[in-house]
């Protein structure tokens, strides 16, 4: 059974840091481009950040130079560093693992983030 689940969500402060996690269990990790996407209230879902598993990363504009996306083949994790937090980045944050191969991709439930003073 596939599972992918995020955490690290929370409170911070604008200007501040947050680290997200997510694993993904019951795939072949290294088959799938693993990705951060985010909602705000009211908003489409985006694409933050993306990373295939040679470490090839992809962010979007407003994420570039403070957020940092990362892997860990060998424990099926994907991370979201994000540095100098913004109001503008409050959303739920989901993890989604996309096959290389054109099958399902796969979705976490998601993580609250609230960058507020």
């Amino acid at each position: 059974q596939v599972q992918v689940k995020e955490s690290g969500g929370g409170l911070a402060q604008p200007g501040g840091s947050l680290r997200l996690s997510c694993a993904a269990n019951g795939i072949i990790f290294r088959a799938y481009i693993m990705a951060w996407y985010r909602q705000a209230a009211g908003k489409e879902r985006e694409l933050v950040a993306s990373i295939t598993s040679g470490d090839s990363t992809n962010y979007v504009d407003s994420v570039k130079g403070r957020f940092t996306i990362s892997r860990d083949n060998g424990k099926n994790m994907v991370y979201l560093e994000m540095n100098s937090l913004k109001p503008e980045d409050t959303g739920v944050y989901y993890c989604n693992a996309r096959p290389i191969a054109p099958t399902r991709a796969y979705w976490g439930q998601g993580t609250q983030v609230t960058v507020s003073s």
